[in-house]
């Protein structure tokens, strides 16, 4: 698919910098700092284009046309129905609301951005409300989920005033990460990742990608402290990554799957899918690998500097495209079937795939094929809703959320 000129000159910017040394995610600011401006200089003009600008260069503008109308339907109705405290969904979970805030922000005309609504503006009013002394943000419980979701809604405000809030968070969030038993060693399968916080004593796979991606998008923030030990340990959250995907030669627990049908995906933490397990020939009981939690294992990878051609990487890209659909969340069926389109289209967008090819040779539109999907699955008042209740899915406003922020990156990369 053809990009607008604008967006192929700033990519080549970008393209060129990382080129001149090497860079990724944990070194892009380590790199000279007149590059990294012009990094940074072009990545923020492709998100913060005007009106004008921001209508891509299609092939198909009734298709465009359709996707900005179904974006625009479910922003109505966010708006028609948040609380009067400023939240949507429940207060106990400001990551509902930051979601909601984080679909206005992406609107591809950044209107909301240039003159935010009463409804942003208490919007992010009681996300504010909910930062702890300690930086953290969340109401009552799900302290890492909660704080790496509004990290998001307001980094993508971009607006300066949210800055030390932001760092706070990311020095809090920094501390998360999960060290079992020898502390500095890394010596259980756990170790690396990041878990609720609150709910369990250890890391799974989703939290892991909520945090990464947090600190991925704000990594900006410590471009002025170059020498700053406030970071991860990234070898043990590879560690921990790779401990979650059905790959023997990177992962030797027992319960990983050699099934051909499992070979690189994921599960949801180390010894458990949300999928289940299956007995083989021998008895050993082996874990399913399913759709959103391996976009959860490629995005991680990619945010820990992983790239597309190390092998774990490249094991996933296949596990995905061997079991590519939108019609089901794989081997979940119509569970998270939202968060799994969300994810996959995350996932491809970084990845920067115009065209998924298939395992048997066929080229799929994926960003038409989703979008469809979910134009489909939208209703009259313009939310989305699963009928499927697990992982919150029957909650509209979530649900109404995470299919706004898909077609807002569908809309751009069309």
């Amino acid at each position: 698919m053809t990009r607008q000129p604008l967006q192929q000159s700033l990519f080549a910017i970008c393209y060129i910098a990382a080129k001149a040394r090497p860079c990724g995610p944990r070194r892009l600011w380590k790199t000279d700092s007149m590059m990294a401006r012009r990094i940074v200089i072009a990545l923020a003009i492709l998100c913060c284009i005007g009106a004008d600008a921001a209508v891509p260069q299609k092939h198909d503008i009734s298709f465009a046309n359709e996707v900005k109308h179904a974006i625009d339907k479910g922003l109505d109705c966010l708006t028609a129905n948040q609380k009067t405290n400023g939240c949507w969904s429940t207060p106990d979970h400001p990551a509902v609301t930051a979601l909601a805030l984080e679909a206005y922000m992406g609107e591809p005309t950044a209107r909301f951005q240039r003159s935010p609504t009463p409804a942003i503006r208490n919007g992010y009013k009681f996300i504010l409300s909910n930062v702890k002394p300690d930086g953290a943000i969340y109401a009552r419980e799900l302290e890492n989920y909660n704080t790496s979701i509004c990290m998001m809604a307001l980094v993508t405000a971009k607006d300066a005033r949210y800055n030390d809030v932001l760092r706070r968070a990311r020095a809090w969030l920094n501390g998360q990460q999960i060290d079992l038993n020898t502390k500095g060693k890394i010596d259980s399968p756990y170790d690396g990742g990041v878990g609720y916080g609150d709910k369990h004593d250890h890391s799974d796979m989703n939290n892991t990608l909520t945090a990464l991606e947090a600190l991925y998008y704000t990594k900006h923030l410590d471009h002025d402290k170059p020498n700053s030990t406030n970071d991860l340990n990234w070898p043990a959250v590879i560690h921990f990554v790779q401990s979650c995907q059905n790959l023997p030669a990177y992962n030797k627990e027992p319960w990983v799957s050699d099934a051909a049908k499992d070979k690189g995906g994921f599960v949801y933490t180390p010894g458990e899918s949300k999928a289940g397990s299956e007995t083989n020939a021998d008895g050993r009981v082996a874990l399913r690998s399913y759709g959103s939690i391996s976009y959860a294992g490629l995005l991680s990878y990619i945010y820990a500097d992983l790239k597309q051609d190390d092998p774990r990487v490249a094991a996933v890209m296949d596990w995905l495209k061997n079991n590519w659909t939108v019609d089901e969340n794989p081997a979940m069926g119509q569970q998270g079937l939202y968060y799994y389109l969300h994810l996959m289209t995350k996932g491809l967008t970084i990845c920067n795939v115009d065209e998924l090819t298939l395992a048997n040779g066929k080229t799929v539109n994926w960003r038409k094929a989703v979008a469809t999907k979910l134009i489909d699955l939208q209703k009259a008042d313009g939310s989305w809703q699963n009928d499927a209740g697990r992982w919150w899915e029957k909650d509209p406003a979530l649900v109404t959320a995470y299919s706004v922020i898909t077609l807002e990156m569908i809309y751009r990369g069309l």
